[in-house]
C-alpha cells in the first residue's frame, strides 16, 4: 500500500503595485519639468532678461551722453537711476507674458492637455501649478534683471543728477516691485492662455491689455482719463515700481492691490472655463 503525500502548494503572491497619489508637490514637479523641457522657455526668458537689461543700459547711456554734451533729451530731464534702469520693463513684460500664454495654450494646441488632465483629473491643481511655477520663474528673472541693470546703470550715471544708490529711499521697493510686476504679468499670461486656449488669441489679448488700451484711453476726455487710467492693469502695475507718485497715479500699495485683482480675475476666468468645458 502506497501512501500519497500531498505537498501543500504555497499560494502565489504578486508583488504589490506601488500606490501613486496625485499630490500638489508632484503636480508642481511635473509642471516644473515640462516648463524647462521646452526650448521656447530658454529663448523667451533670455529675451525678456535681455530686453530688461539692454534697454535699461541704453537709456542710462543716452542720459549720460546728453548730460555730457549739454543737449539732454527733454524726456530724460527728470530721470533717476531707477527710472532709467527700469526703462526696459515694458519690453520685458511682453516676452514674459507671451511665454506665460505658451505655457498653457501650447498644451491645447498640441493636444498634450488631454494627457495632463488624465493624470490630474481634478483639473484645477494643473492651473494653479502652471501659474505658480511660471510666476515664480518670471519673478526671479525680473528681479534679477532689475537689480543687475540698476547696479550697472548706477555706475554709468554716477556723478549726474540722476545718480542713486541702493540705500536711497524707495530704491529697493521699486526694484522688488518691478520683479513682482513681471512675475504677475507672467501669471496673467498663463491665465489668458488657459482661458482662451489659443496662442494667437492669448497673445492678442495680452498685447491689447498692456499696450493698446492705455493708448486708446488717452483719446477720452481728460476727466474720464483721470478716473479710468490709474486702474488699468499696465498703469496700476507701473505704480508698484514707480519711485515718485502724483495725484493722477496710485500709491505702490494701491497699485499692487489693483493689479492683484486683475490677476485674480484672469485666473478666475481660466478656472471657470477649465471646470465647465471639455478640453
Amino acid at each position: 500500500m502506497s501512501t500519497l503525500t500531498a505537498t501543500a502548494e504555497e499560494p502565489r503572491t504578486t508583488p504589490a503595485r506601488p500606490a501613486y497619489r496625485v499630490t500638489g508637490r508632484r503636480v508642481l514637479s511635473s509642471e516644473w519639468a515640462k516648463l524647462w523641457s521646452l526650448r521656447s522657455t530658454w529663448i523667451t526668458l533670455g529675451l525678456g532678461l535681455l530686453f530688461l537689461v539692454a534697454f535699461g543700459l541704453i537709456a542710462a547711456s543716452r542720459y549720460k551722453s546728453g548730460i555730457d554734451s549739454g543737449n539732454l533729451d527733454r524726456d530724460f530731464a527728470d530721470s533717476t537711476t531707477v527710472s532709467l534702469s527700469l526703462f526696459g520693463t515694458n519690453f520685458a513684460q511682453l516676452a514674459l507674458g507671451v511665454l506665460g500664454v505658451l505655457v498653457t495654450a501650447g498644451e491645447y494646441s498640441t493636444g498634450m492637455i488631454r494627457s495632463t488632465l488624465a493624470a490630474v483629473p481634478r483639473r484645477l491643481p494643473v492651473l494653479w501649478s502652471k501659474a505658480a511655477v511660471f510666476g515664480l520663474v518670471a519673478l526671479v528673472v525680473g528681479t534679477l534683471g532689475a537689480f543687475v541693470t540698476f547696479l550697472i546703470g548706477s555706475g554709468i550715471v554716477s556723478g549726474t543728477p540722476a545718480a542713486m544708490s541702493l540705500s536711497h529711499a524707495g530704491v529697493l521697493r521699486s526694484l522688488l516691485g518691478a520683479g513682482l510686476y513681471l512675475g504677475l504679468v507672467g501669471v496673467i499670461g498663463a491665465a489668458l492662455g488657459a482661458l482662451l486656449r489659443s496662442v494667437a488669441g492669448g497673445i492678442s489679448v495680452l498685447v491689447a491689455t498692456f499696450m493698446l488700451i492705455p493708448g486708446l484711453i488717452s483719446l477720452l476726455p481728460s476727466s474720464w482719463q483721470d478716473d479710468i487710467s490709474p486702474y488699468l492693469p499696465s498703469n496700476a502695475g507701473q505704480a508698484m515700481f514707480a519711485l515718485t507718485h502724483d495725484s493722477t497715479t496710485l500709491s505702490p500699495g494701491a497699485g499692487l492691490l489693483v493689479f492683484l485683482c486683475w490677476t485674480a480675475l484672469a485666473l478666475g476666468g481660466a478656472a471657470y472655463r477649465l471646470l465647465r468645458s471639455d478640453v
